[in-house]
């Protein structure tokens, strides 16, 4: 109960610095200097001190980060890694288990179902990359 008014109430604050600190006293997330996370950005409600932000990345708006999910025959629970200097669009979902390396990009709408490697850009659902760190562009 007490991770779930948090995590509501939380989500409505305008001040990162202020919403920054109640996540990591409140529900245990790392969470790095600089950090912008949105308004209305949903963390797990069952495991959020399962989720770790780098320093000097933005969450967008509407996006949420899951920790654990319900499948027909399976439970799962994973820790969801986030670099230093990611941006990640509005209305985002990142599925438990998911590890986003330094200064990746993930763009809006996106379901992040798999690794990000660093300095990637990704997009869409299914998830695609449109290019890698050195600048190539995917052709898939």
């Amino acid at each position: 109960m007490r991770n779930t008014l948090v995590c509501w109430g939380v989500r409505y604050l305008p001040f990162f610095r202020l919403k920054n600190s109640f996540y990591r006293r409140c529900l245990g997330m790392k969470i790095g200097r600089h950090t912008a996370i949105a308004f209305f950005v949903m963390m797990d409600l069952l495991y959020p001190e399962k989720i770790s932000i780098g320093k000097n990345t933005i969450i967008g708006y509407n996006t949420t980060i899951l920790t654990h999910e319900y499948l027909i025959n399976e439970y799962r629970i994973g820790e969801v890694v986030i670099g230093d200097n990611v941006m990640i669009g509005a209305n985002t979902t990142i599925l438990p288990g998911i590890q986003i390396g330094d200064g990746a990009v993930i763009g809006a709408g996106t379901v992040v179902s798999k690794d990000v490697a660093p300095y990637t850009f990704v997009a869409g659902n299914p998830m695609r990359v449109m290019s890698n760190g050195k600048g190539s562009r995917s052709s898939s």
